[in-house]
């Protein structure tokens, strides 16, 4: 891969930031430490974790990758930074539910640690201001942002990338609860996953424990000040490397 200069910041959200550079089919994202929850109304700085989340994500989007399943990934740049293609990322928060948990058993008459069979998949209206709220089927058809077969490959991707996690993460002896992504186009305007796929973003559960706090190894420590989040953080990254070959790496 060629060398390339950093250009502006295109956009920061709570987690990293992205930027462009003199390439056009290049861009640079930088995971920070910050950590966040609920909106961002809960804010904390914990150091290391913006490295640990963008190893993680590498190895796995990778993993999907070697799967079929397209990606933006293209290489690991530092230890925190990583190069991907540009995407025209879709609005919609996509979560694929294999365990009742958290938000859900809020807002239906369902027991936390229900198994969901066959997983569930929400859509979300991706827009801090109107608070991410749940999509139906004719609101997601009035706001227009994906044609009925884009909506049908985005299920398709989403339940892929859900069977493949969920087979890499038990053979580590994590237990995916949940987790969300985003996608956007590509270029050629094929439909990819992007964002990010760590501890951030996955619930996980650590299989060799049995105690209902102890076992958690995600966000939620971080929701539920439960502490240790960096030292769960740094769990899974130790599993997720141990199965996982090293990712590529620019330069």
């Amino acid at each position: 891969m060629t060398a390339y200069s950093l250009g502006s910041l295109l956009y920061e959200g709570k987690a990293k930031r992205v930027y462009a550079t003199d390439q056009p089919d290049l861009v640079a994202v930088e995971y920070k430490d910050d950590a966040t929850a609920f909106n961002a109304l809960k804010k904390a700085q914990l150091a290391g974790k913006g490295e640990m989340n963008c190893q993680i994500a590498t190895r796995l989007f990778e993993l999907l990758e070697r799967e079929g399943i397209p990606t933006h990934f293209i290489a690991l740049q530092q230890p925190n930074w990583m190069l991907v293609k540009p995407v025209r990322i879709v609005p919609v928060e996509v979560v694929v539910r294999n365990i009742a948990f958290g938000s859900l058993c809020k807002q239906m008459p369902i027991e936390p640690g229900t198994a969901l069979e066959p997983p569930l998949l929400d859509l979300y209206y991706k827009d801090d201001a109107y608070g991410d709220p749940l999509l139906t089927d004719a609101r997601l058809e009035r706001l227009a942002l994906l044609t009925p077969e884009q909506r049908l490959e985005l299920e398709r991707l989403a339940f892929a990338v859900n069977e493949s996690l969920r087979r890499f993460f038990a053979g580590i002896q994590l237990q995916l609860v949940d987790f969300k992504i985003e996608l956007g186009f590509n270029a050629e305007g094929r439909l990819v996953v992007a964002d990010e796929i760590s501890p951030d973003t996955c619930r996980l559960w650590d299989l060799q424990v049995a105690d209902a706090q102890d076992r958690i190894l995600d966000k939620d420590r971080f929701r539920q000040d439960l502490g240790g989040v960096v030292e769960a953080y740094g769990e899974v990254l130790k599993r997720v490397q141990g199965a996982c070959p090293s990712p590529r790496i620019h330069g």
